[in-house]
């Protein structure tokens, strides 16, 4: 009863934002996915969606983290929008609080977070320095918050994206002090369409540019839940996927429209589930750490 108790108490602390991390479970035979909740991002102008306000189900957009916990090692895929050091400075990082960010190029984005992403690694019995690999789906702001969290870990990234990253003057919509210390990581440039991170084939990073020249896709398979994509920007709006449309802002429509024929084909030959990570109801159905899928 004691260990229960023990346990119940360090989930609580880490919903509430204190860096505890609980009971490790065992090593898994299979892969886990965990889902983090990084908060919900106001979409704004959606005609940079090219969609408009009458053809969706809501404009707002969540912002998803995922843990990959495989028998080999961890994999963190994105890190927020939010900084933890950001949302740590809220009452106990339990409060939903909306925060304003300024991009370099001066545009406004608005996140509402409650909860920083190390107490939901925390809550799932990881904190950042047992994270093996990191992966970015791309360098936007709103999925690197908390690179720099993890420095110690291997970075597996497109050459073509760490290029932009570290650029003189990088694209729009980054933000480069979120990932800074990437600059000094352990560094994977992956140079081939498919990145078999374990060796097994049950974790792969697929190649799908368009979004920006070095954007890729996350494929997990699972043993009971069953192959899952999850699709970084590919979409952000399940409106994009069945009206056809490119975000306005894409680095390359055509390699946009080609990366999703490519994924199609690869979701009919695997009967995959796509995530849309960015997708507001289709995400708050999914289940969050420390439950998982496996």
């Amino acid at each position: 009863m004691r260990s229960v108790k023990s346990l119940l108490t360090v989930l609580l602390l880490a919903s509430a934002g204190f860096s505890v991390v609980a009971q490790r479970a065992p090593q898994p035979k299979s892969p886990r996915l965990y889902v983090f909740d990084c908060g919900r991002l106001e979409g704004g102008d959606v005609s940079r969606f090219r969609l408009t306000r009458q053809e969706m189900a809501t404009t707002d957009m969540s912002v998803a983290c995922y843990l990959v916990v495989h028998p080999r090692g961890t994999l963190i895929w994105d890190a927020g929008a939010v900084p933890d050091s950001d949302i740590e400075g809220s009452p106990a990082g339990s409060v939903a609080k909306r925060y304003r960010i300024v991009l370099p190029n001066n545009a406004e984005r608005f996140v509402t977070s409650a909860r920083t992403l190390t107490s939901q690694l925390a809550s799932a019995g990881y904190a950042p320095a047992d994270i093996t690999f990191l992966a970015l789906s791309h360098y936007h702001y709103d999925h690197t918050a908390n690179a720099n969290l993890f420095a110690a870990s291997t970075w597996l990234v497109r050459a073509v994206e760490r290029e932009a990253m570290f650029a003189a003057k990088p694209p729009d919509l980054l933000q480069p002090s979120t990932y800074s210390a990437l600059r000094n990581s352990k560094t994977i440039a992956i140079g081939t369409d498919d990145r078999d991170v374990f060796g097994d084939g049950t974790v792969v990073l697929k190649w799908a540019p368009g979004h920006s020249p070095g954007h890729q896709v996350l494929f997990v398979k699972l043993a009971n839940t069953g192959p899952v994509v999850v699709s970084g920007d590919l979409y952000h709006y399940p409106e994009e996927r069945t009206l056809n449309r490119i975000p306005t802002f894409d680095a390359d429509e055509k390699q946009t429209a080609a990366s999703r024929e490519a994924l199609d084909v690869f979701l009919e030959k695997t009967g995959a589930q796509l995530w849309i990570q960015h997708d507001f109801n289709a995400n708050a159905k999914l289940k969050k750490a420390p439950g998982y899928y496996d």
